[in-house]
């Protein structure tokens, strides 16, 4: 396959025009049914000089978007929203180490390397228990080990909502979202068969 890629053009042996009744080679690009998204890049026609003209002519690339849709669309940023790994600030990692905590740089790369291999022992401990990733972050907001007892998870859940009940902080609202998160892990993790 040759491709002229000034003229837009893609010579290959044997494609014809998609336009009905039309015996020229297929040589120009022009959008398919299903668009491009997440799980390829989807489908193409291929037509003649003639008929991509004639389709490019009538394509509306908005066509079934809403107002906002389109607003959106044509915004200079459009497509730019999502920061990719590589120009996050942290380009995808945890927190960088705090680097006037320590003399020595190789003692910050450390540091993170240790409390990454702790990471992964904790979800190797967790698979080797049985237990699922959801169980596994709500004993993470709870701050509670993997052998805590009946005891300690109510204990535990105690001790976190009366610290982050708006009453216990003169009706201070701020704390609703970790009051939340921590109702919803000792849900979780009181249904489960370890703690009854």
């Amino acid at each position: 396959m040759r491709n002229d890629k000034f003229h837009g053009r893609v010579q290959s042996d044997g494609r014809i025009c998609n336009a009905p009744g039309c015996d020229e080679p297929g040589e120009f690009r022009a959008p398919g049914v299903r668009s491009s998204g997440f799980d390829g890049p989807g489908d193409y026609r291929w037509f003649c000089l003639e008929h991509v003209r004639q389709f490019n002519a009538g394509y509306d690339f908005f066509a079934g978007m809403t107002a906002d849709e389109i607003l959106a669309a044509q915004s200079p940023l459009a497509g730019w929203e999502r920061e990719t790994r590589a120009f996050r600030p942290d380009a995808g990692i945890d927190a960088a180490p705090r680097w006037a905590d320590f003399t020595d740089p190789l003692d910050a790369i450390s540091s993170r390397v240790k409390a990454r291999r702790a990471d992964h022992e904790m979800a190797a401990e967790a698979a080797r228990r049985g237990i699922s990733p959801d169980e596994r972050k709500a004993y993470d907001v709870l701050g509670l080990g993997y052998d805590a007892d009946r005891r300690a998870l109510r204990g535990r859940y105690s001790e976190l909502v009366r610290k982050f009940h708006p009453d216990r902080n003169g009706g201070d609202r701020g704390y609703e979202g970790q009051l939340q998160a921590v109702v919803e892990a000792y849900n979780l993790l009181k249904a489960n068969t370890v703690f009854k």
